[in-house]
C-alpha cells in the first residue's frame, strides 16, 4: 500500500510522458532505483586526469594556482599508455574479482573515470574512500609503470594529490570527484548539497531541465539526509521533489512554452495561479473592501510545490530571454513577492526562497560581484535556507547563460561534463528516475 495518496504523471525535458499515475513516495531518494543508483555512483566515481598528470611531471607545476617545482621534470606517456595505468588501478582498487568495479576511459585516455567497488564505501564512514583509494592507486601504478625511484616518488604522489596534506583537501590534484571533502559541509548532511550550480550545468550538458532535475535530486537527497523529511515534512519534499525537480504533470515545460516567447515573470505568475485554480489547489476565498481576492487552499504543502515550480518556470523564462545567469537571484525574490500579493498566499518554500533571493543579490552582485551564480552550491551560507528549490533554478539559470559570468559553466566545471556526463544517470536524471519508480 502506497504511504501517501497523492500521485503525479513524469515528463522529460521535451514534455513527453515518462510514467504517469506515480504516487510520491515511488520518487523517494530513499526507495526509487534511479535516485539510489545516482547517488550511489556520485559517492563511487572519481575522475583520474591522466593528460594533467603527464602535464604536472613534465612541467613541475602541481598543486594548482602559481605552485611549480622549478629545475624538475619527468617524461610520462601517461595518455599513451591508458590502459596499462587502468588495469594496474583496478587490480588495486578492487576488493574482489567481478566485483562493481570499473574503469572508463574519456577523451582517448586523457581521462579515466573509475568507480570504485561498493565494499570500500560500505567499509567506510564517509566518501572518502573512493578519491582516496583511486589517488593512492594511480600514484602507485605510475611509480610502477615508469619505475620511479624512491626519491621521485613523492614528486609523483604531487603530481596526483595536489597539495594534500598540506591543504585539507587535493587542492591541485588530478583526482576529482562530484562531492567536496567533509570538512567543507558546514552542517550535519550537506555532503549532496554542496555542489556547484557549474557541475550540474555540465554533466546535464546546459540542458536547464534536466541540470535542474539533477539538481533537485541532489539538494532533496540533501533534505532527507539532513532530517528536513520526518514525518508530515517527507510530503512536502516529496511534492517539490515532484513538480519542482521532476516537472509533475509538465507543470514546469508548459509554464514555460506558454510564456518563452513573450512573457515575463508577470506572466509567469498569472499561468501559474490560472493553473492551481484549475487544478483546484487553491480557489478564491473572501474579497476585501478593495475588491482584493484573498485565495485559499486546503493543501499548503501542494501549493509550496506550485511555487516552487513556478519560481523554476519563471527563472527559465526570465534568464532565458536575456541569456544571462545574473537575474536569478532576482527573478527567486520578485515572482514570489509578486504571487504573494496576487493571491495573498505564501511563496516558495513559504517566504524562505525569497530570503535566499535577498542575500544572493548581494553575494553574487555587490561586494562578492564576481563570483557568479554558477559558483554557489546548496552548502554556501546564501543558498542553503531554501528547502532544496533554490538551487534548481540557480542551476537552470547559469544553463541558459551565454557567457555572463566572470566564471562561466566551461571555466570551471568542463572535466564534469567530459566524464560524469558521460553516464545517463547524470546526463538524463529526468529518464533515470522515470525507469526507478
Amino acid at each position: 500500500m502506497a504511504k501517501y495518496k497523492d500521485t503525479i504523471d513524469l515528463y522529460d525535458d521535451e514534455g513527453k510522458l515518462l510514467k504517469s499515475n506515480v504516487t510520491i513516495d515511488k520518487i523517494s531518494p530513499l526507495t526509487n532505483k534511479g535516485a539510489l543508483e545516482l547517488i550511489d555512483l556520485t559517492k563511487r566515481t572519481v575522475a583520474v586526469n591522466l593528460g594533467g598528470i603527464e602535464e604536472a611531471l613534465k612541467t613541475g607545476k602541481m598543486g594548482g594556482k602559481s605552485n611549480q617545482i622549478l629545475g624538475r621534470s619527468m617524461s610520462c606517456s601517461c595518455v599513451k599508455d591508458c590502459d596499462a595505468l587502468a588495469a594496474k588501478i583496478k587490480s588495486m582498487v578492487q576488493v574482489t574479482e567481478g566485483d562493481n568495479t570499473k574503469i572508463t576511459k574519456v577523451a582517448g585516455g586523457k581521462m579515466l573515470l573509475v568507480e570504485v567497488p561498493s565494499a570500500r564505501i560500505n567499509a567506510a564512514a564517509t566518501y572518502d574512500a573512493t578519491s582516496t583509494s583511486v589517488a593512492a592507486a594511480t600514484t602507485y601504478a605510475l611509480i610502477e609503470q615508469y619505475k620511479v625511484g624512491m626519491f621521485d616518488g613523492s614528486y609523483v604522489k604531487g603530481a596526483v594529490w595536489g597539495t594534500y596534506p598540506q591543504t585539507m583537501d587535493m587542492q591541485g590534484g588530478n583526482v576529482v570527484s562530484i562531492l567536496s571533502i567533509p570538512q567543507n559541509n558546514e552542517g550535519l548532511g550537506y555532503a549532496l548539497r554542496n555542489i556547484p550550480a557549474n557541475h550540474a550545468v555540465m554533466m546535464t550538458h546546459r540542458n536547464a531541465i534536466q541540470g535542474a532535475a539533477l539538481s533537485a535530486t541532489f539538494e532533496q537527497a540533501g533534505e532527507f539526509e539532513m532530517g528536513a523529511a520526518i514525518g508530515p515534512f517527507e510530503r512536502a519534499q516529496l511534492l517539490l521533489y515532484g513538480y519542482q525537480g521532476l516537472n509533475a504533470n509538465n507543470i514546469v515545460y508548459d509554464l514555460v512554452k506558454k510564456n518563452g516567447k513573450t512573457g515575463t515573470i508577470g506572466t509567469v505568475v498569472q499561468s501559474l495561479v490560472e493553473r492551481a485554480i484549475e487544478d483546484k489547489v487553491i480557489k478564491a476565498g473572501k474579497k476585501g473592501k478593495s475588491g482584493y481576492i484573498f485565495y485559499d487552499t486546503k493543501d499548503p504543502m501542494l501549493w509550496n510545490a506550485y511555487a516552487s515550480a513556478g519560481t523554476l518556470a519563471a527563472t527559465m523564462v526570465n534568464c532565458g530571454a536575456g541569456r544571462f545567469a545574473q537575474a536569478v537571484s532576482a527573478t527567486l525574490l520578485y515572482f514570489n513577492d509578486l504571487l504573494e500579493h496576487e493571491t495573498g498566499l505564501p511563496g516558495s518554500d513559504f517566504g524562505r526562497t525569497m530570503g535566499v533571493a535577498v542575500g544572493f543579490s548581494f553575494f553574487s552582485h555587490s561586494i562578492y560581484g564576481g563570483g557568479g551564480p554558477g559558483g554557489f552550491n546548496g552548502n554556501h551560507v546564501v543558498t542553503r535556507h531554501a528547502a532544496g528549490v533554490g538551487m534548481p533554478c540557480i542551476v537552470a539559470a547559469c544553463a541558459l547563460d551565454a557567457g555572463t559570468q566572470m566564471f562561466g559553466p566551461e571555466a570551471t566545471s568542463k572535466v564534469y561534463q567530459d566524464t560524469f556526463g558521460q553516464i545517463d544517470a547524470f546526463k538524463k536524471p529526468m529518464q533515470t528516475i522515470a525507469k526507478g519508480v
